[in-house]
């Protein structure tokens, strides 16, 4: 028996954590073995590389933190993911390899395609069977992250320029895939993006 690989993805501040919780909970209700993690940070060695990565306040080279992120991830899949999907789990994941090919390629400005072929290596080609791309225009994402207290963030600093960026490379990665993507208006009201998520969930398990 094969799992089911759901991902959400977007910029900081659009309501992942919310609809994950949301999903899990619906599955969960409905019978269904539930797997909810995280990147970075979904094991005890990505959590070390996750306060690298998101807490550190020195200067990271661009090059290095793509790697950081991918060895995380080759670690989170092996560990966690993979032996989830063997079992017939669903899993729910707060970003994948997407989020490295927005954040480290479009916004660190390196070569996306390297990025994306980095994480592949690392996790031995595995995709996402539904990834949830929920979209916010920026300066809504910021008044949302403002009204937070939250530790500092390296990628929620950067500037707005970064942040657009990242948009529109998320918004370039579902139109390449819209098969694999759904693209929710994260404005919307929560219970409606919910509905969403569940019938496209629902449908690719059948």
């Amino acid at each position: 028996m094969t799992g089911l690989f759901v991902t959400f993805e977007g910029g900081d501040g659009v309501g992942k954590t919310t609809q994950a919780a949301a999903l899990e909970q619906w599955l969960s209700g409905q019978g269904r073995r539930v797997v909810r993690t995280r990147e970075p940070g979904g094991t005890e060695v990505g959590q070390r590389i996750r306060d690298i990565v998101l807490h550190h306040r020195g200067h990271i080279d661009p090059r290095a933190e793509a790697l950081l992120y991918a060895a995380d991830r080759a670690h989170h899949i092996a560990t966690v993911v993979r032996p989830a999907l063997v079992r017939g789990d669903v899993v729910i994941q707060d970003r994948y390899l997407d989020s490295s090919v927005a954040y480290q390629g479009a916004g660190r400005v390196l070569d996306p395609q390297q990025v994306r072929d980095l994480s592949l290596w690392a996790t031995d080609g595995l995709l996402p069977d539904v990834t949830v791309l929920l979209d916010l225009d920026e300066a809504s994402a910021r008044r949302r992250l403002d009204a937070d207290d939250k530790p500092y963030d390296r990628l929620e600093a950067e500037q707005a320029e970064f942040h657009t960026r990242v948009r529109a490379a998320f918004l370039a990665l579902a139109g390449a895939e819209p098969d694999r993507f759904l693209v929710v208006d994260a404005s919307l009201p929560v219970d409606q993006i919910a509905a969403r998520v569940r019938d496209r969930v629902s449908a690719r398990l059948g």
